[in-house]
């Protein structure tokens, strides 16, 4: 069975990351999702803490994992023998920047391939820049995003 990779920063991880992953579940036989620590943001979770709130979210589904990672992400493709990255896709500006990054990929390992999964309408406006945004200013997220999430925005708010 085909193995694929979800990578992201997950912070936090929202309804809308979820909904990808389950759906990628659905096509291969096993999803690693992969976190990354993005130097270019300042994380608000720690790495540790979006891998538990994603493993929390993901424990319903058998075929897919959580994972850490801060190399390349061909190199975790190919010690996970993984053919396949799958992306999700809220605007058209996320396909300009997820097509170089593709091509890049395809250059550095030629058998491993990107899909692009549309976010599903009802969470293509939810990112997690938003969600922490509303969280800071005491609106409510309870839509947005898993209720471990959820429960830990609420902790940082109330700290």
């Amino acid at each position: 069975m085909t193995a694929a990779v979800c990578p992201g920063s997950f912070d936090p991880p929202t309804n809308g990351h979820i909904d990808v992953i389950e759906r990628a579940a659905r096509h291969f036989g096993e999803v690693l999702v992969a976190v990354t620590a993005n130097p270019s943001k300042k994380p608000l979770f720690s790495l540790e803490e979006r891998i538990e709130l994603l493993q929390g979210a993901l424990s319903h589904l058998d075929n897919a994992s959580v994972s850490s990672f801060d190399g390349l992400l061909v190199d975790l493709a190919r010690e996970h023998a993984a053919t396949v990255i799958v992306k999700g896709l809220r605007v058209p500006s996320d396909f300009e920047y997820e097509v170089q990054m593709a091509q890049m990929n395809q250059v550095l390992n030629r058998g491993l391939d990107t899909m692009f999964m549309a976010a599903s309408p009802s969470w293509a406006f939810v990112s997690s820049s938003l969600v922490k945004e509303v969280a800071h200013h005491g609106g409510s997220i309870d839509e947005l995003v898993p209720q471990g999430v959820s429960e830990a925005l609420r902790r940082l708010s109330e700290s």
